[in-house]
């Protein structure tokens, strides 16, 4: 354990020697091994020296908190993604957009608010936010590609808050940190908070940004938190089992919703996409890394979560967040900290324990059929009902199935291919399993055509 603390903090140093960044804080988690911090630099704060506890601005990683709050308004019905905004926002225009496009950034609107916030740094207060929709631009058809949209996930902030009953922050304190212990991230910058930089390219002089307050376009970018507390919000949203069990916050089903990949952030190359309000990265060994990336003035941040793949010890999380505005090199770290810790301690192997047989109405579904024309394997393993097929790669996770109350030769499919799609089974006289019907195409213990001729019959 040793060896590995000295590669990561080896790694840390050396992004932020070359990087160039003021004050660098990062922390990993996983499950089965105590959380690890590490802070390189200074906070270019007088009587607040860097440590762990420090906060940095987390910048647009704040959209995953609105993508929440949202959500939660969807799962407690009021409202559905595929909802028009005009329905609850107060809008002059462009109130058709839905809720689902939004949190894709596949409504097609512009990326920021009508002006020059960026020169000015004055954000519009909420109406003001509003009726200036009558100038924004559609820059594209909605659906037609990703269009990343600070001013879209302002709206679903205050839409999320007006169907909640209460202050789009008020609401994010109060239903996602407090019940997750997320007790360090805050709307604005407390006492202690790292300064902010920007780094001169032409020298090592750092100039500290000025402070911010994003106003009606908080909900996209404006909170504050430490490293550790966002390598928890990574673990949530991508394994929810290892920080929020119970599923008070949001229900693992509907993060896993949220998970699911809507649209590439590029045409050529799928590099990363975006779910319901999440980034994506796609990583080898089917493998899929989940989180969000930030900017604010002076500062960066990343985190992310690991989800899937063999050897994952549940929870595995990493946040680096970051006092330069233009240390680009620090988006990469959160996913070279995760794998370079699975690669040197890798998660400790359970033993193979026998279990139970199958029940006994499933027994004679278990081994090899054919369907069209492919071989297939179904097995009791694990308490359920799996399927694959029989050249499928090996990890290629299998189709799983589970009864329907009420129809006993009647299964669905629950994950893997054929989610959602139900599996017949037909017996004989005897009670035995001679054929299935799986999404309607029919499985039987032989290689036949779809006329039903065994095809090693002459």
């Amino acid at each position: 354990m040793a060896d590995l603390n000295r590669t990561l903090e080896r790694l840390v140093r050396a992004v932020q020697a070359e990087a160039r960044v003021p004050a660098l804080s990062v922390a990993l988690r996983r499950d089965d091994r105590p959380l690890w911090t590490f802070q390189v630099g200074g906070s270019g704060n007088p009587g607040a020296p860097l440590d762990a506890d420090t906060p940095f601005r987390i910048g647009s990683i704040t959209k995953t908190f609105t993508a929440v709050l949202v959500l939660q308004a969807r799962d407690a019905g009021l409202l559905d993604l595929d909802d028009p905004i005009g329905a609850f926002l107060d809008v002059p225009a462009h109130g058709g957009l839905t809720i689902r496009r939004l949190l894709s950034h596949t409504a097609g609107l512009q990326r920021e608010p009508v002006g020059d916030v960026w020169d000015t740094l004055t954000p519009p207060d909420l109406r003001g936010l509003l009726d200036d929709l009558a100038r924004t631009e559609a820059i594209h058809p909605p659906a037609r590609r990703f269009h990343y949209s600070n001013l879209g996930f302002a709206l679903l902030g205050h839409l999320a808050a007006g169907r909640l009953g209460g202050d789009w922050w008020d609401l994010v304190a109060d239903r996602i940190c407090r019940p997750l212990g997320l007790s360090a991230t805050t709307y604005g910058a407390p006492a202690h908070a790292a300064t902010g930089y920007l780094v001169d390219e032409y020298s090592d002089h750092a100039r500290p940004e000025p402070p911010t307050d994003f106003g009606a376009v908080s909900p996209a970018a404006q909170l504050w938190s430490t490293a550790a507390d966002q390598a928890r919000w990574a673990a949530f949203l991508t394994d929810p089992a290892s920080v929020d069990p119970a599923g008070a916050v949001l229900a693992a089903d509907t993060l896993a919703e949220a998970r699911w990949p809507l649209t590439p952030r590029n045409e050529t190359l799928w590099g990363s996409g975006v779910g319901l309000g999440l980034m994506l990265w796609p990583r080898e060994g089917r493998v899929l890394h989940v989180g969000h990336n930030g900017a604010m003035p002076g500062f960066l941040a990343a985190a992310c979560g690991r989800h899937g793949g063999s050897g994952n010890p549940g929870g595995m999380a990493a946040a680096v967040l970051a006092s330069s505005g233009t240390a680009s090199a620090i988006i990469d770290l959160p996913h070279r900290l995760i794998d370079e810790a699975l690669a040197a301690d890798p998660v400790d192997l359970a033993p193979w324990t026998p279990g139970e047989p199958a029940p006994e109405h499933l027994r004679s579904v278990l081994g090899r059929w054919w369907g069209e024309g492919y071989e297939y394997v179904f097995r009791w393993s694990g308490g359920v009902l799996t399927g694959r097929g029989a050249d499928d790669p090996v990890d290629a996770p299998p189709a799983v199935f589970a009864a329907l109350p009420g129809e006993p030769d009647v299964l669905r499919t629950v994950s893997g291919r054929e989610v959602g799609e139900r599996l017949r089974l037909t017996r004989d006289a005897s009670g035995e399993v001679v054929r299935m019907h799986w999404a309607t195409y029919r499985f039987t213990r032989r290689q036949e055509t779809f006329d039903g001729v065994w095809v090693s019959r002459p």
